[in-house]
């Protein structure tokens, strides 16, 4: 939940905030909490007290209207509302030389679901995650924030304009790798496409509803499949539709990742 007037987010979940504690509690300019939870946050008070920042015991209901959501787990810090970078040659081309994988979310609109595959790319140390100027897509929300489980604080967000555009400007320098149902390469060849190309990849993630969108599948050098029960059989199709895409993600990013 964004305080328009204070330009301020409030993140919430007691995992979530004691991340940002440990990794950058500066950022913290107020911090809310239950009586349950007090000692927890005892050195955060302390570091907020020295630079005059505010900190109060409350009841779970103000902590509800503060995040906006009954899963605030008893602690609510504010802090400013992030500044997504947009993304420059300058930093695509220090994930190419630096050998840096990224991915590109093309309108995952879910906010749980953008929080979970920004925790999966956190533990699976893919640190550089774009995303598309456009209202189909989530951007960082107190409900994001909360789902990354601290996430948030180990990776880099972007946002772009057109992705067609990003992904023909990264043609022959980062291997673009889309997800899709009617692909035909499994997504264990993920680590034979990686290796044979010897470049960084860029994996595209799309929403549930319509996966990515045609634009994107044709600036794609490769397109993967994430198998089910029965493909390789010879079924025809999955018993569900498709996993979801937060769930898909780690299986791709296992893959990707793995030696």
């Amino acid at each position: 939940m964004k305080n328009k007037q204070n330009n301020e987010l409030a993140v919430c979940g007691f995992a979530t905030v004691k991340k940002l504690e440990k990794n950058h509690p500066e950022k913290i300019t107020r911090l809310y909490f239950t009586e349950d939870r007090a000692p927890s946050f005892g050195g955060l008070c302390k570091a907020l007290a020295k630079r005059h920042g505010i900190y109060n015991m409350k009841p779970a209901e103000d902590l509800e209207k503060l995040s906006g959501t009954v899963h605030h787990q008893g602690v609510v810090a504010m802090i400013q509302a992030p500044e997504i970078q947009q993304l420059d040659s300058d930093i695509t081309d220090s994930w190419i030389e630096n050998g840096e994988n990224a991915l590109l979310l093309d309108r995952i609109g879910n906010a749980n679901n953008f929080g979970a595959i920004v925790r999966s790319a956190a533990f699976f140390g893919i640190k550089n995650i774009i995303i598309p100027l456009d209202e189909a897509q989530s951007s960082i929300t107190t409900s994001s924030y909360r789902v990354a489980e601290g996430g948030m604080e180990y990776v880099n967000i972007y946002s772009v304009r057109s992705t067609a555009r990003l992904l023909e400007a990264l043609k022959n320098k980062m291997v673009r790798v889309g997800t899709c149902l009617d692909a035909k390469k499994s997504v264990n060849a993920l680590k034979e496409i990686k290796d044979k190309a010897k470049k960084p990849v860029l994996i595209i993630l799309g929403n549930e509803e319509n996966g990515i969108s045609d634009i994107v599948k044709r600036n794609c050098d490769e397109l993967v499949i994430i198998p089910w029960a029965g493909m390789n059989k010879g079924q025809s199709e999955s018993l569900v539709d498709s996993l979801n895409v937060a769930q898909a993600s780690s299986i791709i990013f296992y893959e990707l990742m793995k030696d």
